[in-house]
């Protein structure tokens, strides 16, 4: 017999599961909608309301699964990126597309993905476990270890150098603005860390509103798109996705994503674009590389999602990498709920309230969620999804949901002072991002670099 407690943790598991992977295989449909500036706030929103450690950690991973495998969508049949992570897949699909075939792209991109997840929760938890060890130690340097990481993350950005430079400014910027706020009594942590998420949503409403910008945003004709028929090549309503990847699809697809459930430090997109890269190199017929270098790809953006939200979190509980510090950052530091000590780097989150066993357990049970709502959905219905999206769908509207829930809890948080926060944080990192490739990883790392290694290094040579 199933102990009660147990039974009553697992259907809540269960529940939230279904929630966070109906809700974002939905919002995958929509293009462009950005993995932290959805996928966080409303992580921190199921945190905030109360809802169990079980539960937020498989809304969270079905959450992620399943818009990595409905990205697929309008990035294969309309030629746009679903999101940040799909951007590497769009030139080969869009060659796929260009041939007449954009539902085989399609359905490789998802099979890698589905394949890929099953893989990378078992691995992430393995490496996690033989990483735990050294947790102890690691927290103790933790100041350190994030000043560290900021600048490796800076350099593998897009930004290069110049990110690495505009750390010492940003973290300055942060510092001051925690200075401001505490001469009125008022400490804020969610509000930094929203601001960063919507960042690009932010430079872009004070754009609108620019005579210079909005010009440059005006476009002479509404955008256009072609759908090609929708080709069905399997019974029934689940197919087999080892039936769809050939035997060398599906090795690169298993290889790729074993090592990217390794890898936590690195940058999502630099490790789907060089693992993708590797892969391509090792395939000469051009048609062959293409699907085999997509399905790998959108692997690798499954498998490195799970590994760098899961690593850091089961090992150490400090948010230490990408997706860590940005999407998964909610997992980690989440006030009044779950708190990092920002003077002793101690926690209160996840690592703690979770065991490994459950990890991995809830783990598995997200991506099963995630693959019977996503994965059949996005092989059977793909092509209505994207036309109803393309016609139907006001971007507009997501953008105000979006911003009607900051707004709500940041006020709640700071009242005034933290919705000020915000737009400063938001406009600054926007601005920053869009000019010099300075994007929200390393800008959540210069936040923790902020609150976690300034201190010590006033503590040591104050």
């Amino acid at each position: 017999m199933i102990d009660a407690a147990l039974l009553d943790q697992i259907l809540v598991a269960t529940g939230m599961g279904l929630v966070g992977a109906i809700v974002f295989a939905a919002i995958g449909l929509v293009s462009g909608t950005d993995e932290t500036t959805t996928l966080a706030p409303l992580t921190l929103l199921v945190v905030l309301l109360g809802v169990p450690p079980e539960g937020v950690f498989t809304f969270f991973l079905a959450a992620a699964v399943a818009k990595h495998m409905t990205h697929a969508v309008p990035t294969a049949l309309l030629g746009i990126p679903g999101d940040t992570m799909a951007t590497p897949l769009l030139q080969d699909a869009n060659v796929l597309r260009n041939l007449g075939v954009p539902h085989i792209a399609l359905r490789k991109m998802v099979s890698g993905a589905i394949i890929a997840a099953f893989l990378a929760v078992p691995l992430a938890v393995l490496f996690a476990v033989l990483l735990a060890p050294y947790g102890a130690a690691i927290t103790k340097a933790a100041p350190w270890i994030f000043v560290v990481a900021a600048v490796a993350i800076a350099y593998f950005s897009s930004g290069r150098w110049a990110s690495v430079a505009t750390l010492v400014p940003f973290v300055m910027v942060i510092v001051a603005l925690q200075a401001l706020t505490g001469k009125y009594g008022v400490k804020l942590s969610i509000s930094y860390f929203l601001g960063i998420a919507i960042g690009p949503l932010v430079a872009d409403l004070f754009s609108v509103i620019s005579p210079a910008a909005r010009a440059r945003m005006k476009r002479d004709k509404v955008r256009t798109f072609s759908l090609a028929p929708d080709v069905k090549g399997w019974s029934g309503y689940f197919p087999n996705p080892f039936k769809v990847l050939d035997r060398g699809q599906l090795k690169w697809t298993v290889a790729t994503a074993a090592i990217s459930s390794a890898t936590f430090v690195f940058s999502p997109v630099a490790m789907t674009v060089v693992l993708g890269e590797l892969v391509g190199s090792r395939i000469k017929h051009a048609y062959h590389r293409l699907t085999t270098t997509l399905a790998a790809r959108n692997g690798v953006t499954e498998a490195t999602y799970i590994a760098e939200a899961l690593i850091p979190l089961i090992a150490i509980g400090l948010p230490l990498s990408p997706v860590a510090a940005g999407p998964a950052a909610p997992l980690f530091n989440a006030p009044p709920v779950f708190t990092i000590d920002t003077a002793t780097g101690q926690t209160h989150n996840l690592h703690n309230l979770l065991n490994h066993w459950e990890f991995l357990g809830y783990g598995m049970l997200a991506v099963v969620l995630a693959a019977l709502v996503a994965y059949p959905f996005t092989m059977n219905f793909a092509r209505r999804a994207a036309l109803f999206v393309s016609r139907k769908v006001s971007h507009e509207a997501i953008i105000a949901t979006f911003v009607g829930l900051i707004v709500v809890i940041s006020v709640w948080e700071g009242q005034l002072l933290g919705l000020l926060v915000i737009l400063t944080m938001g406009l600054l990192g926007g601005l920053l991002s869009r000019a010099i490739g300075f994007n929200t990883g390393v800008q959540f790392m210069g936040y923790y670099t902020a609150v976690l290694t300034v201190p010590a290094v006033v503590k040591a040579f104050g």
